[in-house]
């Protein structure tokens, strides 16, 4: 508080775009243990309230005549059951209660954090890698499961050349268990970007001179992270349906 004090009275301009993205604890005191609550685990609580909100609650009454709530319910089950059932196949639909979940809870963790002083779940990699590898273990223990050791065969690309296809093989490998990383940069990096140049386009509107643009550039960027919001939770569900799909089809 000292330092922005400082810069304000030398005219200067001074913010931390980072620290909209700090874990802090609500109660008790500064340290963080595994039992503490934090700013990220009440967010985190708060999506799957809303998600209970609208999914139990709001399609409870099932009216012929479906209210906003049942609606929107209604709307993402069909959108989510298509997907699993053109991407992973119709045996892929047993894990649709799974995916669903998963796109639920990403999306109301992006759009929640797009509330001004509300804290984004889904830019910290602690959150999207646990997400990540909770698909990666599910996807390979379904492949071994369903197919034995013929899931191998995932890696081995058949229809190459055979002395190729030892090389081939490690590069398989080497991509499948880069899958979760991929997969939870890809979500956190672009909220955390996203929110980061908000906060920066933020910053500037303190400034008399460029004021007006940086408003504009808010406004737009707002409505970017809007698109982004839902964006990043269909990538990260249709990943998982590819994956799926490869577990239960493990072939080239």
């Amino acid at each position: 508080m000292a330092s922005e004090a400082q810069g304000a009275k030398e005219g200067g301009l001074e913010f931390h775009p980072m620290d909209q993205f700090i874990v802090k604890p609500l109660f008790g005191g500064d340290e963080i243990a595994w039992y503490t609550i934090t700013n990220v685990t009440m967010w985190m609580a708060l999506a799957v309230v809303g998600i209970i909100a609208m999914m139990v609650i709001g399609t409870s009454r099932r009216a012929m005549i479906p209210s906003r709530s049942q609606s929107i319910g209604e709307l993402a089950y069909g959108f989510i059951y298509k997907m699993v059932e053109d991407v992973a196949g119709k045996d892929a639909v047993k894990f649709f209660p799974y995916i669903m979940t998963l796109f639920l809870f990403i999306v109301f963790a992006n759009f929640l954090g797009l509330i001004p002083m509300s804290f984004t779940t889904t830019s910290h990699f602690a959150v999207t890698i646990t997400l990540a590898l909770l698909v990666f273990v599910t996807v390979t223990f379904v492949g071994f499961v369903k197919n034995g050791t013929a899931f191998l065969g995932l890696f081995w690309v058949s229809s190459a050349p055979l002395a190729l296809r030892p090389i081939l093989a490690v590069i398989e490998v080497i991509s499948y268990f880069v899958r979760p990383v991929s997969h939870s940069i890809r979500l956190a990096g672009n909220v955390m970007a996203g929110h980061a140049v908000i906060k920066v386009f933020a910053g500037f509107a303190a400034l008399a001179v460029v004021s007006p643009l940086s408003i504009v550039a808010i406004t737009a960027m707002y409505g970017l992270e809007v698109l982004v919001a839902f964006i990043q939770a269909y990538v990260f569900t249709i990943l998982t349906c590819v994956y799926l799909k490869d577990a239960l089809h493990p072939s080239h």
